[in-house]
């Protein structure tokens, strides 16, 4: 259940901002996060969604996934969840959000999904990476701002996770070696592209059907990348129709070869699941690296 501590703070500030109405009257567990504890919460006018943590465990993460939120939602692309409290209550840190659920699926949900990625993906930052750091899954995303993708993709993406693999022992030397090797190749694999907006960590699980019918993003990393990165990450677990891409394509095509380049696209999440989820995607890793070596 949530701690007393958080559901005091909540009700506090549910009662300056719905005066009568502020009592929690039910709370439901949700499933399928496996990093912070998350809820749903009635109270007699309204539903909330909430996540919770130590907050020590995971400094800032709330705060970089707020404002994550918030770059998002002022681009007026897509939508996503409103947030409405980011505060810490005793030893813990707690995220309070509009519920967004129970909408349906509309009948032209995907090619809307597609469109109004490629409008998120034409916003462009001036620079690749971000004014601050945030998190991808748990662990630390340095955000650096770089002039060129590939040496961004380099410096703030691959070399920090494949460090953390080879001081846990998941990589060997000859990884390493690989993907040194790969690294001076990126300028010559990779096309150039101006910085886009990224949801940053794109795959079945972090997007919802919202109120409408239409699309909601959730649980953003974001930052200004190269946008094959997004729409590699939508093919990592499946779960994307036909259509979104086509969708995707007809408001903002994209580059000659982008899906013989989905695989590379994928090395990062690939070595960030390594780094959470230990050696089973390694042998997935590898075989990326055989691939353009």
């Amino acid at each position: 259940m949530i701690p007393p501590v958080i559901t005091e703070s909540v009700e506090h500030w549910l009662s300056k901002v719905q005066p009568g109405h502020h009592k929690i009257i039910s709370v439901s567990p949700v499933s399928g996060g496996s990093i912070n504890r998350t809820f749903t919460i009635r109270t007699t006018s309204a539903g909330y969604f909430i996540k919770f943590n130590d907050a020590r465990r995971y400094p800032g993460m709330f705060e970089a996934e707020s404002r994550g939120l918030a770059i998002i939602r002022k681009t007026a692309c897509i939508e996503v969840p409103d947030v409405f409290l980011c505060a810490q209550a005793g030893t813990f840190s707690f995220l309070l959000m509009e519920e967004e659920t129970g909408g349906g699926n509309h009948s032209h949900f995907w090619e809307d999904f597609g469109r109004r990625l490629a409008c998120l993906h034409r916003v462009n930052g001036g620079y690749f990476g971000l004014d601050h750091d945030n998190y991808i899954g748990s662990l630390n995303q340095q955000n650096n701002p770089c002039d060129q993708w590939t040496d961004f993709l380099a410096a703030q993406r691959l070399q920090p996770m494949v460090a953390m693999a080879r001081r846990s022992g998941l990589l060997n030397s000859h990884d390493c070696n690989s993907f040194d090797r790969l690294l001076q190749r990126l300028k010559d694999l990779i096309p150039s592209e101006s910085p886009s907006l990224l949801h940053g960590d794109l795959w079945n699980g972090n997007f919802i059907r919202g109120k409408n019918g239409y699309v909601c993003l959730i649980d953003p990393a974001v930052y200004y990348g190269h946008r094959e990165m997004d729409i590699a990450m939508t093919r990592l677990f499946g779960g994307f129709d036909s259509r979104f891409y086509a969708a995707y394509n007809e408001a903002f095509p994209l580059a000659y070869g982008w899906e013989e380049r989905i695989s590379l696209n994928q090395l990062f999440p690939l070595l960030v699941h390594v780094n959470l989820f230990g050696g089973g995607y390694v042998s997935d890793v590898r075989q990326v690296l055989r691939q353009y070596l």
